[in-house]
């Protein structure tokens, strides 16, 4: 169906009702149907490492269901039932994705980002209560097995650990040599150790259990940022089957080839990208196990998208910056569309990417609490540059404003909270803490999403900003995107993030550091310069302005501010105890769960603890004394 217009995307809901649908109830039944309409096709393909000529593993739906349903088998033995947990901590592999759908077939399943820390996982591990994790066996240039270990030890509802070998991937004589190298990986748990692909061997390929028919939970997504308390997001097979459905009705068929270097801890990768996969018949290939973060993945991705005739390539602002910064190195006339998500696409960039690809670029917008898709720009529409486009078909979207009387809806262009309800919102279950599910919902439907936006007359989303990290300026509030939009067009910046700088006298300053493209050269006072030119509002001029070599960025390639704001932090109290004489100085800032960054304080000597209070007072950011000092 087409997805041009607003005008089409009704017409789609007007066609029938989205309960009336006939739609599978669960994945793997949505796996069947592809399996025995498209068997012998290819499903998913992985590669080791990102040369075009490397070898690679595709899996067939013929396959990647039986596989599937061992996976599923394998997890009932282990006394996985539809209620209880199974967590992955694991790079990009065909493991993965069979850890995934066999865990949400047999119960509920739980991918974990491996670059958290130790304690984090752990923390995760604990709120699900996870009783099997699949992880990486010891294996070179990696730490995903000695966190996975540590964290088990903390996690002691862990009962087993299942192993994945990336060693199967290689061949003579680097198969040979692994085992020589390979790092030991003292087992410090109580959890029983079993190897994943020797025990799915021996399950049957046929699901020995009757799968629910009902709708039920299946999957526990964290989110977040990598300190703190860990919150985690519910999603419901009917969310999963909808995006899907999205796909797989708009964008993809069965002849479609995606080239998504996303990691498969993220919702982006597990929902948009497969779960339309599945729906549509179409091929995904998974390049190294670290995606756009692997060795030679951004300097081969032109050549790999030759390789495998991609028609679609999955990314993330980041993910572009970088290949701007590479020549177009082979054909890649088989790409119809790239797609963008994760945050938002600065304008400079959009323009500079569509102009060196000569490819169209669609922008979307989603987020985990709503199992992931809320919109896009309209494929082969009139496309906003700067927007996220229209909503999708069953999607709500409404601007919402607290009032005293209650959420108020906005007019048009009107900026408020951004608050949808679509089939992918678990309404008053979105996270496993209830806690965290207060006030989460305006009149018991709309998710509050914590990003600003408006709606424009053609019934465009705009997201203004991040209600959290509005720079609040005397009272003032100050978008960052503004900053960031503005650095962005400078030929000489990669990437810029803005956030609010801790100040005695108004609160917070703006703020904002800069990563410049390789081999671009610029001073900060040139930027600065820039930045007086091209922002609008004066109170959002930054008051600092730092080029470091790069920005802290998530894993999947969002700016980690958390980071950003810990350094001005730093920066700034430490000025102020050295104009006041003090030799104490910030040894780190840390997360509190109640008090957000503490700025905890090493003492030295001479310094007074009257005058450092005195010298610290007038900031709105916690400090504290370290309890090392």
């Amino acid at each position: 169906m087409n997805f041009s217009s607003v005008e089409q995307r009704d017409a789609i809901e007007q066609e029938m009702a989205w309960d009336a649908r006939d739609l599978p109830v669960t994945v793997y039944q949505a796996m069947q149907r592809t399996a025995g309409t498209h068997g012998a096709r290819p499903a998913v393909s992985f590669q080791l490492f990102s040369g075009p000529k490397d070898p690679a593993e595709t899996l067939t739906w013929t396959d990647l269901r039986a596989k599937t349903a061992q996976a599923a088998n394998l997890f009932r033995s282990l006394g996985v039932g539809e209620n209880d947990v199974v967590a992955y901590l694991l790079p990009n592999a065909n493991e993965t994705v069979l850890a995934l759908l066999g865990g949400m077939t047999a119960g509920i399943v739980n991918p974990i980002n491996p670059l958290l820390d130790v304690e984090h996982i752990a923390g995760i591990l604990r709120e699900t209560n996870a009783k099997v994790l699949v992880t990486l066996k010891a294996f070179p240039k990696t730490d995903v097995p000695q966190k996975a270990a540590e964290a088990v030890a903390l996690a002691p509802n862990v009962k087993t650990v299942l192993e994945v070998d990336l060693l199967r991937y290689l061949t003579p004589p680097k198969s040979w040599i692994v085992p020589l190298v390979r790092p030991k990986n003292p087992v410090s748990h109580k959890a029983t150790v079993k190897s994943f692909m020797a025990e799915l061997a021996k399950q049957p390929t046929e699901l020995t259990f009757e799968e629910s028919n009902a709708d039920r939970v299946g999957a526990y997504f964290h989110t977040g940022g990598t300190t703190g308390v860990p919150k985690v997001v519910q999603h419901k097979q009917s969310g999963m089957v909808y995006n899907g459905w999205l796909g797989d009705t708009l964008l993809f068929d069965a002849e479609s080839t995606v080239m998504c270097p996303l990691p498969l801890f993220h919702v982006f990768a597990c929902h948009p990208v497969l779960m339309s996969m599945i729906a549509s018949g179409a091929h995904v290939v998974f390049p190294t196990p670290a995606g756009y973060r692997g060795d030679g993945v951004f300097d081969n991705l032109w050549k790999l998208v030759e390789r495998w005739q991609a028609t679609f390539l999955i990314g993330v602002p980041t993910a572009f910056s970088a290949l701007m910064q590479r020549p177009v190195d082979a054909d890649i006339s088989s790409i119809k569309q790239v797609f963008s998500g994760s945050a938002p696409l600065p304008v400079e960039l959009y323009k500079r990417f569509e102009k060196a690809a000569g490819v169209e670029v669609i922008e979307g917008y989603g987020l985990s609490e709503a199992t992931c898709l809320v919109s896009c720009n309209p494929i082969g529409g009139v496309k906003k540059i700067g927007s996220v486009g229209i909503a999708f078909p069953y999607t709500e979207v409404k601007i919402l404003t607290a009032t005293p009387d209650g959420p108020q809806e906005c007019g048009v262009n009107e900026i408020g909270e951004i608050c949808i309800s679509n089939p992918g919102v678990y309404s008053g279950n979105t996270y496993t803490q209830d806690e965290k599910n207060a006030d989460l919902f305006h009149h018991n439907r709309f998710l509050r999403t914590g990003d600003l936006g408006r709606v424009d007359e053609d019934g465009y989303l705009w997201i203004t900003g991040r209600a959290k990290d509005l720079i609040i300026r005397g009272g003032h509030n100050i978008d960052p995107a503004e900053i960031e939009e503005a650095l962005a067009g400078h030929p000489a910046v990669a990437m810029a993030g803005a956030i609010g700088q801790p100040d005695a006298h108004a609160g917070e300053l703006p703020c904002v550091y800069v990563e410049l493209v390789a081999g671009a050269s610029a001073t900060e006072a040139e930027l600065m310069e820039y930045a007086a030119e091209h922002i609008h509002e004066r109170a959002a001029v930054p008051k600092h302005l730092e080029i470091i070599p790069e920005i802290p960025k998530t894993a999947v390639g969002k700016v980690f501010k958390p980071d950003l704001r810990r350094s001005a932090i730093t920066r700034v109290y430490n000025a102020a105890l050295e104009e006041a004489g003090q030799a104490a100085r910030v040894a780190h800032v840390v997360e509190d769960k109640k008090l957000g960054l503490v700025a905890h304080l090493s003492r030295r000597e001479g310094s007074d603890e009257a005058a450092v209070a005195q010298a610290l007072g007038d900031f709105t950011r916690p400090w504290e004394w370290s309890s090392n000092s």
